[in-house]
This record gives structure tokens, sequence and C-alpha cells, in this order.
């Protein structure tokens, strides 16, 4: 496994590549990096060109000004499959990532062979929660969450990584890693800019699947928050679709049951 910067959509791209074979895309979300995917990226890589980017503005990315709307991270993710050299992959997108990997397949379902999101809320399709959690709106509020939360990391993503596997906790690596790539007032202003970008996603999904439907075969999984949500919002805008519920796993499925989501991911 190598990581390295790809310059992509007028930024650089910081992304681990692994393996050999049909290219999967693996989007993460927030409080994460690449490194969500540390307990699956080398079982995948057997059979897999395993591609696993830091969103733009998290982990070791560019810190840009703007362009945290899905479609602009969508286009992020196409350049840099270009800038790799494959013209389709598989793509999977958990939080945050879920959503331009959603807008990635129904906007060009050519370059997506197999579509996999995970635990994340798409816009404002029906069927998913009726009051998004607390720290949506207070990630939103420009200026205010990392005024608030700067000297206070670690505590802070702490609670996530706790929260999202239900107790158990992340490695002590990971937990570190996650808490430095996180840490200062722009680290968290690019974490948060995703979150005042929504709206803008929501209305990018709302046209989407006002224009079209989702052709592209997919997975939906849940687990702890959002259940079955995901495929509620999914079910009436896709032609092909598979949901699973993983038991016993909080929000971060890749690091809280790694052991059931390989075999999703590779079906």
């Amino acid at each position: 496994m190598r990581e390295q910067r790809v310059r992509a959509n007028g930024i650089e791209i910081n992304v681990a590549v692994a393996g050999a074979g049909p290219a999967l895309l693996l989007l993460h979300g927030f409080p994460h990096t690449w490194r969500l995917w540390t307990a699956v990226i080398l079982h995948l890589a057997r059979h897999h060109r395993v591609i696993a980017p830091d969103l733009r503005g998290l982990g070791a990315s560019t810190r840009a000004a703007g362009g945290y709307d899905a479609g602009t991270l969508a286009a992020d993710a196409e350049a840099l499959l270009d800038a790799l050299g494959e013209p389709v992959a598989t793509v999977a997108g958990i939080d945050a990532g879920a959503a331009p990997a959603f807008l990635l397949a129904m906007r060009r379902p050519g370059r997506v062979r197999r579509l996999v999101l995970m635990e994340a809320q798409l816009g404002q399709l029906p069927g998913g929660f009726a009051t998004p959690p607390w720290w949506f709106g207070f990630h939103a509020v420009p200026g205010l969450a990392e005024t608030v939360l700067a000297g206070h990391e670690a505590d802070y993503l702490g609670w996530f990584l706790d929260a999202g596997t239900r107790g158990r906790g992340v490695p002590p690596a990971i937990r570190d890693h996650f808490t430095a790539a996180y840490t200062g007032r722009e680290a968290l202003r690019c974490a948060f800019e995703h979150y005042r970008a929504m709206p803008e996603t929501a209305a990018q999904i709302a046209a989407a699947t006002a224009a079209g439907r989702l052709t592209v075969p997919t997975v939906a999984i849940g687990a702890q928050p959002v259940g079955d949500a995901l495929a509620r919002q999914l079910r009436p805008v896709t032609d092909d679709l598979t949901a699973h519920l993983v038991e016993d796993c909080g929000h971060i499925i890749p690091l809280d049951r790694p052991e059931a989501l390989l075999p999703l991911l590779t079906a």
C-alpha cells in the first residue's frame, strides 16, 4: 500500500492505493480520514485496486476555501479516478462520503460498477430522519464550532469515536491519527464546511432524483443509529437495491464490525 498526493479537480487529494484488479473507491466521513478503512483495505486489496482518498479539506488533502457540497465532492472523486487511470469503479461511501458517491452514480452511471452506501442520510429524500442529529446544527453555524472546540478536539472527537463503536472504541493509533487530522481551527473549519454545504447537497440530490433514477446496482448498509432509514430513502428511486443491517454495530462500521462489512463490499 502506498500513500500519495494526486492533483484532481483543482486540489491535491491525499490517497492510499493498494492492490491490483477492479477498482474499488472508498469514501470516508466525519471525523475520519482514509484510515477509516484500515481494518479492511488489505483484505480488499487481494482482489481489487483499492483507492481510499482523504475527502476535500480533510486529512492531508487540500484545505480548500469551498467546494464541500456533494456535487463537487463527486467531481473530486471522478477526477481522482481519471488521474489514476480507472474508467470504472465500485464506489463505497459512508456518512459524509455517501452523498458524493450517490451523486457520482446518478450523474456518471457508466463510471460506477456497483454502489455501496452506509450509515448516511441522503438530503431530504423521504424516509430519512425527521429530526437531524444535534451536531448537524452545531457544525452548520459559520465559525461557531471551530471557535468553541479549538483546544478540545481530542475530547470532542473521542465522543464520536466511542459512540460510533457502541462504546468499544477504536485502536489507539487510529484515534490519535484522527485527532491529529482534526486538530486546529482550520482543520475544524474544513470539517464543518461539509455540514454547512448540506442545503446545497440536498438540492443537488433532489434535482438528480427528479431528473432520473439510480440505475447502478446498489447496496444500502445500516447499523446504529441510521438503521434502515438509508434503504427507505433509496428504495423509491433505485432500480436494483439490496439492503443489509449489521447487528450489534455502531455507526463506524469499517472499524466496529470489519468482518461483517467485508463480504458486503465484495459480494
